[in-house]
Order: C-alpha cells, then structure tokens, then sequence
C-alpha cells in the first residue's frame, strides 16, 4: 500500500518532511511505500483527505474545524507545541489604529481559512466585535506591506519570512502577536478509516515528522537556504522565521479539543461556518499513547 501525505509550503514540518528520506525509512519496515502530494493552498487539506488525495496533511488550527463543518470525517493525530511567535497582526508605525477596536469599519488583510482566521476572529471577539460584521477582511495579494504604509488597509496579519522583513523596516507595529491571543499550533490531521485502522502506520509518520522538525533545528541554515530558494524572500528572514518555531511534537490532547472548541464556536457565531462542529468528535484518545511514544522515539534518535 502506497501511503500519501499532503504537502503546502505553508506547513514546515511537512515541507521538510518531503525533501528527507525519513517517512519512507519509517514506514518501509511495515510494508508500507510513502508517497507525497504537493499542493499550494493548506485550505485544501480537509477536501483532499475526504476525496482520498490524500492520507494524511497538516496546517494550522482553522482548516480541520472548517472541514468537520463540511462534513469531512477527519480526526486529529498530533499538533506542535505553541507557536506564538510565528505571526503578528501589524500596522502602520505612524497610522491610526492602536488597539483592535480601532479596527472596526477597516479593512485587513490575512489568509482566510487559515490559522490568521482564527487570530483575528479571537481578538476581535474579546473586544466585543465581530469578523463578520466589524472588518473587512481580504486575501493577501503580495502588495501588503505598500499598501499598509499608504494607508489602504489598516491591518496586515504576517508570518515567516513576510513578518521578519517587515520589522526589519521599523514602518510597522505589532498590534498583537500570534501568542497573546492563540496558541497557534501546526495540527496533524488524517481520514478517519486511516487512523482507525492503521495507528501504527500514523505513529510512523509522526515519527518521521519529528525526526524532520529535529533536522530543521539542527540545520537551521540549509532549512532557511532551502525555503528562500524555493518560496522567495531573504534566507536571513527565513532563518528568523524558522528559528521562532519550537519543532517539536505532542499528541492531540482534551486541552488541545478545548482551543479548538473555542475556535469553532467563534467561528459558528460569527458564520464563518455555517453549523455548530463539535472537535471532541475528531478526537481520537487512543491515538495519544502511541503518538507520545514515537515522538518520544524520534528524539532518542536524534
């Protein structure tokens, strides 16, 4: 059996999963052959797993919710530990808004359906407003920081590279960073009949996940080199980016259902899906055993 794990260039573990022989070294000695399809939009993940693309992928918090919201039966294998330098929500040094409530009736900039969803959704509840009636909001177009410093937008949610070169500039401010609203993890997720029928096969993908998280800290150089080659931007920024990731593994716990049921219900309310989604549905705790154990392994082997 061929097994495919997605890959986008905005998961870094599974980025670099991709370009090392790990996966393939881990599931060989269950019979098992790795394959990898390379997508670009991380929104896709949920989809591509119910259709069968794929077995198995990763993003960041808000794409699993949208897809149980879908349908989709996925559940959750294993998340990063928190991230909360990995992104920010700038301004203009010198502009007019200073605080999330100097957002309403603006127009922000962020990747919809991503993890940035779920930051600016959050924030902007505990402020009393709402993603849906409060912002506009907009996908990227590669003119963000411009347009930030015209005055055309308000807000720009940045990450990696992106977020390095732009406090480099000293024209931005961080109205917040990723880690003062969320815990913004990187979450592993996989069809339903997969991780139920194979655990085993799941473990040995966690495995390879974490002995490639450990490659990347140990070569934080080459990762960055790799990253500026292949997605543009300054190497000296992507090894910022990259050197602010933990690059470590944990099993997908009830505490990490509860950020995800927080999340989920923000978005419901707001409409951003268009139905209640319980996360304890795509929990699996029997998977949390054997995922300890082969994140555990892979750091004896580092």
């Amino acid at each position: 059996m061929t097994i495919t794990v997605g890959v986008h260039r905005s998961n870094p573990s599974l980025y670099h999963l991709a370009r090392l022989d790990y996966l393939q070294q881990e599931l060989a000695p269950l019979g098992e052959n790795a394959e990898f399809h390379h997508y670009a939009d991380g929104t896709k993940t949920g989809p591509y797993l119910a259709d069968g693309t794929i077995d198995f992928g990763g993003t960041g918090s808000t794409p699993p919710v949208t897809a149980q919201a879908a349908g989709h039966d996925i559940v959750y294998t294993a998340v990063s530990a928190p991230r909360p330098d990995h992104g920010a929500l700038l301004v203009a040094a010198d502009g007019p808004v200073h605080s999330i409530a100097d957002l309403k009736g603006t127009t922000v900039v962020l990747g919809i359906g991503s993890w940035q969803t779920h930051l600016l959704a959050k924030a902007l509840h505990q402020h009393g407003l709402s993603y849906r009636d409060d912002i506009s909001a907009e996908r990227p177009a590669g003119d963000e920081a411009e347009r930030l410093r015209g005055g055309a937008i308000a807000g720009w949610i940045a990450q990696g590279a992106e977020l390095a070169a732009a406090r480099r500039t000293g024209d931005f401010r961080e109205l917040i960073r990723t880690g003062d609203v969320i815990t913004d993890r990187s979450v592993f997720f996989a069809r339903r009949e997969f991780a139920v029928q194979r655990p085993e096969v799941v473990a040995a993908i966690v495995t390879a996940l974490q002995r490639a998280d450990h490659w990347a800290a140990a070569h934080p150089a080459e990762a960055a080199a790799l990253a500026a080659e292949d997605q543009g931007g300054e190497a000296a920024d992507w090894h910022t980016a990259l050197a602010a990731l933990p690059w470590r593994l944990e099993p997908a716990t009830a505490e990490f259902v509860a950020e995800q049921q927080e999340a989920a219900d923000i978005f419901h309310q707001v409409g951003f899906i268009d139905r209640a989604v319980t996360v304890a549905d795509a929990h699996l705790p029997e998977l949390e055993q054997p995922v300890a154990a082969a994140v555990s392994r892979a750091a004896k082997e580092a």
